[in-house]
């Protein structure tokens, strides 16, 4: 096989720890970091295949590529695709799924015991010799809770949302679901409207896929449902909050804390307000990004090129 692969955006994915071989085994492959909009049809031009992660592929581009033949993103959504002018011209797209499910799981809770915990806020404190300092052998600059007894509720019940129930059980948490039918799953608790979610919960997670039904689902007024010692965590989708009804929630003390790994635009800009408010925690979209699942990710999307190819 000798096929021109050209990585559009490979930054995000690989930025230098990993090996693309499992892509070189198609042909020749050219890798960038990042690509524009203007340079897509440039860099793309003589390409057999393209390998993207968010960069946008309209129709226009897809016609400009006369010698295309696959399109393979390394992501679960493909919404940057035509898939309409793809399969006009017989291109084939492949995604992948199910890479990051224990990574984003993990962080979710890495989020909760930053707020349970305070391991930074102590740690600095150490550090600045306020231990040192103290008359006893231990001391709290922040008091820490127990997450055993306390409830999680889920939005969200895919691969990612049972792996959390299961760590959430092994802290011995109540699980709280929300869906409209009763699942077997011994990990889970309840099953329980999305507002039964809002009102009983202690920690909530947000896992559901974003469609035009739940956008911006997480409003004003489930937020002021909340318990206001309780915290949300969202690794999901940022489309799932409304991030100015978020914004009043907070301030008005419906919930203690926000810890959110997504955001309605990404990077966001430099004076969103969400900077201004003292009890948000931000990560850049990387709870699906450690080595393991990103080489997971790797493997897997060259494997579902292997099953277009050939």
């Amino acid at each position: 096989m000798d096929l021109k692969i050209v990585i559009l955006d490979g930054y995000t994915l690989n930025p230098g720890d990993l090996s693309w071989a499992p892509f070189e085994q198609f042909g020749h492959i050219e890798v960038h970091d990042h690509t524009t909009s203007g340079d897509v049809i440039h860099r793309a031009r003589n390409a057999d295949v393209l390998v993207v992660n968010k960069v946008i592929l309209n129709e226009h581009i897809i016609q400009a590529l006369p010698n295309l033949k696959a399109i393979c993103v390394t992501a679960t959504g493909m919404n940057n695709i035509d898939l309409k002018a793809a399969k006009k011209l017989n291109i084939p797209v492949s995604n992948v799924a199910g890479y990051g499910t224990e990574s984003v799981a993990q962080h979710v809770f890495a989020l909760i015991l930053h707020f349970t915990n305070h391991v930074a806020l102590h740690g600095k404190a150490v550090s600045n010799n306020a231990w040192s300092a103290q008359p006893h052998f231990s001391f709290s600059v922040k008091p820490m809770t127990e997450l055993a007894g306390k409830t999680i509720g889920i939005y969200g019940f895919g691969n990612i949302g049972k792996s959390v129930a299961r760590i959430s059980k092994a802290f011995g948490m109540v699980v709280l679901v929300n869906s409209s039918v009763s699942q077997e799953n011994r990990d889970v608790d309840a099953f329980v409207p999305l507002r039964s979610i809002f009102q009983k919960s202690d920690f909530i997670s947000l896992h559901a896929q974003l469609t035009p039904e739940n956008q911006g689902i997480v409003n004003l007024e489930l937020l002021s449902q909340m318990k206001p010692e309780a915290i949300l965590i969202n690794t999901g989708r940022g489309g799932l909050i409304n991030e100015k009804d978020m914004e009043i929630a907070l301030k008005r003390g419906y919930l203690s804390a926000a810890a959110l790994d997504v955001l309605n635009q990404e990077p966001p800009p430099a004076d969103h307000p969400f900077f201004s408010v003292p009890n948000v925690v931000i990560t850049p979209h990387n709870a699906w990004a450690t080595k393991e699942a990103r080489q997971r990710l790797l493997s897997m999307a060259a494997d579902q090129l292997k099953n277009i190819v050939g």
